[in-house]
């Protein structure tokens, strides 16, 4: 979340921020409502204090009648102090409830924009490749080949399911120890963290409120599905105040993933958009002044994966309008999906400057003697494996409607070349 001094300081930078987010600007008043109402009882339960101290030492000196008098005074006050205090106390979580819906402020070096088009293609790696045959999707390609079945997803599941078979499951799982195998080289400890985590975690790291109904709920013991591993591995450090010579930290994780998606897998078939997928997550945690530096080392270990992969890709610096909520700077990578005709979303690398660690009060100390300070968090998909499956199979299928499996994986399936 942001800091209160920052949106009291200048609350119409505060307001263009939130027009370039695409945010409705009613949560900048309601907050500066009740902000200020919080702030003109705290003045005057402070005031009130200062009467009553001040009288405490008169009174002391009174007798008779004028004592009496006074200290009937000063049983006013102090009834009016404890209503105030409530008064506080319901005011002081109202606005922190506002200021939860508040997005962070995007750095000056995002493009300001209100749709996908507006995104700046900044690289492109790779050469899309070019058939002397009809490709086919990876819906056909799957079913063809019995790696994918769809049908039985949704008779298990639902809409938005789906099970891999055979050799679609081996490259499933080949796909996830290639990339913790690759990260472990970055220098990413591997963690394993719980797939359902707390409200504490989805608040710290800004999916609840804001993105509450695009997660599973699991209502009895009030635990959430990760909608991404960023949120257990991050709130790894919640309430932590760690050493400046523990930064940077890197962790790296596998875990299945839950998001409702509602309403938007309809109109994309196949694996493109599920309500359940696998990924292998990066998290960093940084000094401040580094952050945005780390970002840019963090997206290329992102886009060695793809290039491991021979996948033709891109990078997107995404504009405001485009930008996840707790994101201040963030990058799309993008693989080329021959069948379908597209450029899939398979990575996302974001800086939250220290917007989630104030959310999840993850501090460092600069030195021992100092104040503790907010550390910078970061994450990106390293890579998300449905989108990355389908990438791999379109652009790897022979006119047979054989897919080649890449040379990085072939030592995970028993040295297999192709699926048939």
């Amino acid at each position: 979340m942001l800091d209160v001094n920052i949106i009291r300081n200048d609350p119409e930078a505060i307001r263009t921020m939130l027009r370039n987010r695409l945010y409705s600007e009613d949560v900048l008043d309601n907050f500066l409502k009740e902000d200020a109402a919080w702030r003109a009882s705290v003045d005057e339960g402070n005031s009130l204090r200062k009467i009553r101290n001040e009288a405490s030492l008169r009174i002391s000196k009174l007798n008779g009648h004028e004592k009496a008098k006074a200290v009937e005074e000063m049983k006013t006050v102090a009834t009016r102090i404890g209503e105030l205090d409530i008064t506080i106390a319901d005011l002081e979580m109202k606005r922190d409830e506002t200021l939860l819906l508040i997005p962070n402020i995007p750095d000056v070096s995002v493009p300001v924009g209100d749709c996908y088009e507006k995104n700046v293609i900044v690289t492109e790696t790779g050469k899309v490749r070019k058939f002397d045959f009809q490709p086919q999707d990876h819906i056909a390609l799957g079913e063809n080949l019995d790696i994918i079945d769809f049908q039985r997803g949704v008779k298990i599941a639902g809409s938005g399911f789906f099970v891999l078979k055979g050799d679609g499951a081996r490259m499933e799982r080949a796909l996830i120890n290639y990339m913790l195998d690759l990260h472990h080289r970055q220098g990413y400890k591997e963690l394993f963290p719980p797939v359902v985590v707390n409200r504490a975690a989805v608040i710290g790291t800004g999916q609840y409120p804001k993105m509450k109904d695009d997660m599973f709920w699991c209502e009895r013991d009030d635990l959430w599905l990760n909608p991404t591993a960023e949120v257990p591995v991050t709130n790894m450090h919640q309430d932590d105040i760690l050493a400046r010579e523990d930064l940077p930290i890197l962790y790296t994780a596998y875990l299945p993933s839950f998001r409702r998606e509602a309403g938007r897998h309809v109109g994309e078939k196949g694996m493109i958009r599920v309500h359940e997928f696998n990924k292998v997550e990066l998290v960093k945690f940084v000094l401040p002044e580094g952050s945005f530096q780390e970002l840019e080392m963090l997206t290329n270990d992102a886009e060695d994966v793809l290039r491991g992969l021979e996948l033709p890709f891109r990078k997107l610096l995404l504009c405001t309008g485009d930008m996840g909520f707790a994101s201040a700077k963030t990058y799309d990578l993008e693989a080329h999906a021959p069948g379908t005709g597209s450029w899939l979303e398979v990575s996302s690398c974001s800086c939250f400057t220290d917007f989630q660690a104030r959310r999840a009060r993850v501090k460092y100390r600069p030195e021992p003697h100092l104040k503790s300070e907010f550390v910078h968090t970061l994450n990106g998909s390293g890579l998300a494996l449905p989108r990355t499956m389908v990438a791999i199979m379109e652009s790897n299928q022979d006119s047979q409607g054989r897919i080649g499996i890449p040379k990085v994986l072939r030592p995970y399936m028993q040295g297999q070349e192709i699926i048939e």
